[in-house]
């Protein structure tokens, strides 16, 4: 058979569907021996991560780091200007003991090294039961798969069904439910006032109310240089409240072209502005394109984020009305939240399109 004909018979589809109805994920295609990865796994070369350039060559910034036990408006400043500019940062001395978010970590890790038969039992793609576990949300939407697992739950406005929660990991869930609500609610008090707003003026807007925990599992991949772990893509919510193992990948966009690592500090939650903050903040904070490589180690990486997104989806959400005047006019148009999140669910993950879309 010829390489035309190769191509004209490949049913990509069906073997997509093969995939997903066998429940293996790709750590089940990793532990069944497998050497060169499916197709529907390779990306595009142009759109493929640049091999990294030589240390001496790469630009010097790295990932701010903030110190919250500091001078409350030293604080509020630092927030201020990273959310401004690289729209990633992570903070220290937060509150939360390392050793929740190592048993955190660890948990969702033994999770997804369980045998099969037993991992196989949550694999489905009905979040209304308030938790999932799939590979990729986006996967009969995307051009092409990323190698990666993912333990979805629902903590709020409307807690999940905790029978559909791994039980191997359901404690450590609902104890970090209840971690990153303070987490949360400390980062919008420093973001509001960044913006010379009160206080609660974020959490007032409901923005602390809805929260999502994605629980990413990226196993050895034995041709890294095919695919990734996410594509580039910006996070619909307000903030992303992320905590990550030793296993670096995390990449966060600077400039045109230039990629800065997220370097695993110990400790340290990992904090980045989302599309709905651009757009509250009328352009004040950002909201930047990341990704996460592919992983060509033995060990996996394993990332828990939690989105904030504001509780009330009726709700209609645009520039906050006090941030706007007529020096600064708002650049964004007012829109009902639901609208939003429809547009983020039936597209695939890429880049900062949706943003655009409501800038006036």
């Amino acid at each position: 058979m010829s390489i035309a004909d190769q191509t004209n018979s490949y049913d990509r589809l069906s073997e997509i569907k093969q995939f997903d109805d066998s429940k293996l994920g790709v750590k089940g295609l990793v532990d069944s021996g497998l050497t060169t990865i499916p197709r529907f796994f390779h990306h595009s070369p142009d759109t493929l991560p640049a091999p990294k350039p030589d240390p001496k060559t790469r630009p010097g910034y790295k990932i701010p780091v903030i110190d919250l036990s500091g001078d409350r408006a030293a604080v509020i400043e630092q927030v201020r200007r990273a959310s401004s500019t690289l729209g990633f940062f992570q903070i220290i001395n937060h509150g939360v003991p390392v050793s929740k978010i190592n048993g955190l970590i660890s948990a969702i890790k033994a999770f997804n090294e369980q045998p099969m038969e037993i991992k196989s039992r949550y694999y489905h793609r009905e979040m209304g039961l308030g938790a999932s576990f799939q590979t990729n949300f986006d996967l009969f939407q995307s051009k092409a798969a990323s190698w990666r697992d993912t333990l979805q739950v629902r903590l709020a406005p409307m807690p999940p069904d905790l029978n559909y929660v791994p039980e191997v990991c359901r404690n450590e869930v609902v104890a970090w439910g209840e971690e990153v609500k303070k987490v949360g609610e400390e980062l919008l008090g420093l973001l509001s006032e960044g913006l010379g707003l009160e206080k609660n003026k974020l959490k007032d807007l409901t923005c602390l109310d809805g929260r999502t925990m994605v629980n990413h599992y990226y196993p050895y991949c034995p041709q890294p240089d095919l695919t990734v772990g996410i594509t580039s893509h910006t996070d619909p919510g307000v903030v992303t409240v992320l905590v990550q193992n030793e296993v670096g990948g995390l990449q966060v966009k600077y400039g045109e072209d230039d990629w800065v690592d997220v370097e695993p500090v110990p400790g340290a939650i990992v904090i980045n502005i989302g599309d709905i903050l651009q757009i509250m903040s009328n352009d004040e904070y950002k909201s930047v394109e990341h990704r996460v490589l592919a992983n060509p180690l033995q060990e996996a990486r394993v990332s828990v984020a939690v989105f904030f997104n504001p509780g009330n989806r009726e709700n209609i959400y645009g520039p906050i009305p006090e941030i706007v005047s007529s020096e600064k006019p708002p650049i964004f148009r007012n829109f009902p939240l639901t609208d939003y999140l429809k547009r983020f669910f039936t597209k695939e993950l890429d880049g900062k399109s949706l943003i655009n879309y409501y800038r006036l």
